[in-house]
């Protein structure tokens, strides 16, 4: 899948293919809220209808807009596409042209629009009510669960309306004139937002939870860090531990799939702002647990060790060093 943000080209990505992808003041009175879980049903219901009938063809190719969903974090969808004599792959393999390019790898994929072969999906650009969409972290590729189709993700959006008109531009090699789908969006009004304010600390390390956002199909982590990382015994002498990352584990016992992992082939630095998706809890779950882990990487080049893939030819993030003594849990108020 591509990463559409300049920002992140220095980071190594591993997008973990998951389906989909907050806290009042704990004393306060708590208002009460409709289960983020319950109402999934019928949000999946309303941006399925708002999208269903969104087709468009041009010159023999058919584009579908479908899962369109936005709950204040995440703003996201995917297109199908149908056709005949269309190539296998869906998204474009080609480069705009640069003279100045010297890597012999990306010059082979810089090919004249005259030449491209009919068919290939291009990265679109989203508009919120005329403007064009402002997003911190996006991507835009293959989707995993169905053929013949990309899906878009769009996260730490900034100030958008609950209700906008979506423009999306998407053109498709070989044909001269961009799809543009307009469909009306409303947001997900189910979310519960925790904003603790707590603090874990072991030696000179130290983490805050801001904030803590469940919706119907995504859970967001915002946190601040700072000091150097506890070391284990086995990332002392010719290993050391890397930055902190951490998992959410809900009240049932099972672990928020991460959306994105995201590496620097660097020395970890002492201070941290993190703002970072997960897939969603457990049905009215009571509390959540913050489970803060390092992984082991080499100095001499910052990797991790253990990364890559393994004897089963699956690919391995490296194992996880879990810190007992940061672990926080956090109340989810009654929903």
């Amino acid at each position: 899948m591509q990463q559409t943000n300049s920002k992140s080209i220095f980071l190594k990505r591993v997008l973990l293919t998951t389906s989909a992808f907050a806290i009042l003041g704990l004393g306060a009175a708590m208002p009460k809220f409709i289960s983020p879980i319950a109402a999934a049903a019928t949000d999946a219901k309303s941006a399925q209808a708002a999208s269903s009938n969104l087709s468009l063809t041009q010159d023999g190719v058919t584009l579908k807009l479908g899962d369109v969903f936005y709950d204040g974090t995440r703003l996201s969808f995917s297109i199908e596409r149908e056709g005949k004599n269309l190539p296998e792959g869906v998204m474009s393999p080609y480069m705009p042209i640069n003279p100045k390019e010297t890597n012999e790898k990306f010059k082979k994929r810089m090919v004249p629009e005259k030449d491209q072969k009919k068919g290939y999906i291009k990265t679109s650009e989203v508009l919120v009510d005329g403007n064009k969409l402002k997003s911190i972290h996006s991507m835009f590729g293959d989707k995993v669960s169905q053929k013949n189709a990309v899906e878009a993700e769009y996260n730490q959006l900034g100030a958008l309306p609950d209700e906008f008109e979506m423009t999306i531009q998407v053109g498709v090699t070989g044909i001269s004139k961009p799809f543009e789908f307009k469909v009306p969006v409303k947001k997900d009004g189910n979310m519960v937002s925790i904003k603790p304010n707590k603090t874990q600390k072991s030696g000179k390390f130290s983490y805050t939870v801001k904030q803590l956002d469940i919706t119907s199909r995504t859970t967001r982590l915002v946190l601040d860090s700072e000091g150097q990382v506890p070391a284990s015994a086995k990332q002392t002498g010719k290993y050391a531990p890397s930055m902190m990352y951490y998992d959410i584990v809900d009240d049932q016992g099972k672990t928020l799939q991460q959306r994105r992992v995201g590496f620097s082939n660097s020395k970890p630095k002492t201070k941290y702002h993190i703002d970072e998706l997960y897939g969603a809890v457990g049905s009215k779950p009571q509390y959540v647990t913050i489970k803060p882990y390092t992984f082991t990487v080499d100095p001499s080049n910052w990797s991790i060790v253990g990364q890559g893939k393994g004897a089963d030819g699956k690919f391995k993030n490296g194992n996880k060093t879990y810190i007992k003594e940061l672990e926080m849990k956090i109340p989810v108020p009654a929903q």
